[in-house]
């Protein structure tokens, strides 16, 4: 079955191909959006990578491994990074390696794949400078007063084709949205014009670079960083751009505009974007003290592992609404995969009993369907199940099949190891075993509680 997935653009469900699968020299685009390294991501940022990652491990299953090219940028120059570094009277370079780092860390901990290359706006300066010479040159971009470069949206007949803005009345106010200006509105030809360049102004302090022909020294407009470094290191046209549902509008709407009129070509073949992050209902944000970091929770003795379950457990096309209650229930569904993932023997068995689960992934990222496929199975028992074709099925997930949760955390190693083992044979209905392990735990002055999807562990009281 091949990957199908709802394209923005065409308000359709589409397959994702390889622009020419008989040439094996041919490999699958994937460019999606990453962070802005000025702070940690926050749960929803993480949503959407997640989402990406999950694209990702489809697209190895259906193409190979290597006949996939995934790019994810670095943002290190805007006005959020360059803010921050004021603040903390730090270099820009110092700050935006710290929250790299930590936005890579994160990454490992909730098991994403690495991007085959993760380029720098800062690294791609001269590639961002000759897109805009060029775009200044067939008349789609020209410089103000203060040597700042602009986009002329007006000489793009399809602007808004991707957001439908045009049908919303393109006005300043929409057009500004997303991101903090710090070029005067009365300066742009039109209220719809977007910045390329930005001409430095005092507040930048040290960060500005040379710029492009007739304009000033400063740095990049944000929407420029992406389009240059998707066509360096993809080409002219891509085969698929993802990103969060807030970046639609102006950021991918924009990126269409700059690269197509720079290029004369496709920009991208497919889009995709996942939707918002609720928080306990509410969109999340400082004021309300509902904004998660991976660390917040960690803090709170929630794993990694357990997030990533909780953030998959929705379909990316639809708000998902976060909870502890939520946490609590991804870490005892873990339990329960890793006592089915143990019981299991060798590769033996009808590799089909996963291929629901997988598909379901292929039809348009349907996690929840594919968990819901991935724990009948489960309930059906081991027996006749190929290890091999579970591996595939957690991979397509990200999901790490030795993984337990154990929020009895006072229970020493030797008692959940007992623990672990009785749990394993009772999902594989050896209830004789499952008995006396359990008269084990007993003696060895501990009870375990079974649940639904996973057990306790509590020290017996003495008498």
């Amino acid at each position: 079955m091949a990957i199908r997935l709802y394209d923005s653009l065409t308000r359709s469900v589409k397959e994702l191909r390889r622009p020419d699968p008989n040439d094996p020299s041919d490999v699958f685009r994937f460019y999606n959006c990453g962070p802005t390294v000025y702070a940690p991501a926050h749960i929803g940022n993480f949503r959407t990578f997640l989402v990406n990652d999950v694209i990702r491990r489809l697209l190895v299953l259906e193409f190979g491994k290597d006949k996939v090219t995934h790019v994810r940028n670095l943002t290190d120059v805007d006005d959020k990074t360059i803010r921050r570094a004021r603040e903390e009277s730090r270099p820009l370079a110092a700050v935006t390696k710290q929250w790299t780092d930590k936005f890579h860390a994160d990454c490992r901990a909730l098991n994403c794949l690495d991007p085959h290359l993760e380029p720098t706006a800062t690294g791609h300066i001269a590639e961002q400078v000759k897109m805009i010479e060029e775009l200044m040159q067939k008349g789609h971009a020209y410089r103000t007063a203060d040597g700042s470069v602009y986009f002329k949206v007006s000489s793009f007949g399809g602007y808004g084709a991707l957001s439908r803005v045009k049908e919303r009345e393109l006005s300043l106010g929409s057009a500004l949205a997303g991101k903090p200006q710090t070029v005067d509105a009365d300066e742009k030809e039109d209220g719809s014009d977007f910045a390329l360049w930005k001409a430095w102004k005092p507040e930048d302090g040290p960060n500005k670079w040379p710029g492009p022909a007739d304009a000033a020294p400063g740095r990049p407009g944000w929407h420029i960083e992406c389009s240059a470094m998707s066509k360096k290191h993809l080409g002219d046209t891509i085969d698929l751009h993802t990103g969060g549902v807030d970046l639609l509008f102006p950021h991918h709407e924009n990126e269409i505009a700059q690269s197509e009129c720079c290029n004369g070509a496709q920009f991208s073949r497919h889009w995709y974007h996942s939707e918002h992050l609720l928080v306990d209902g509410k969109k999340m944000s400082k004021s309300l003290g509902n904004l998660y970091t991976l660390d917040d929770l960690t803090a709170k003795g929630f794993s990694p592992m357990a997030l990533r379950y909780a953030l998959l457990s929705g379909h990316p096309r639809k708000q998902l609404n976060f909870t502890f209650d939520s946490l609590h229930a991804a870490e005892s569904a873990l339990t329960t995969i890793h006592s089915f993932w143990q019981s299991l023997r060798g590769g033996n068995g009808p590799a089909g009993h996963f291929d629901e689960v997988v598909a379901a992934l292929k039809d348009d990222l349907n996690a929840p369907a594919a968990l819901g496929a991935f724990f009948s199975i489960v309930k059906r028992g081991p027996h006749g199940v190929s290890k091999e074709a579970c591996d595939k099925a957690l991979f397509a997930l990200g999901l790490k099949p030795d993984f337990v949760a154990r929020p009895q955390k006072d229970a020493p190693s030797e008692i959940i190891a007992l623990a672990d083992k009785r749990w394993a044979a009772k999902q594989a209905k050896d209830f004789a075993t499952a008995d006396a392990l359990r008269k084990e735990l007993t003696a060895a002055g501990w009870a375990m509680l079974d649940g639904k999807d996973g057990y306790k562990l509590e020290p017996l009281k003495k008498a």
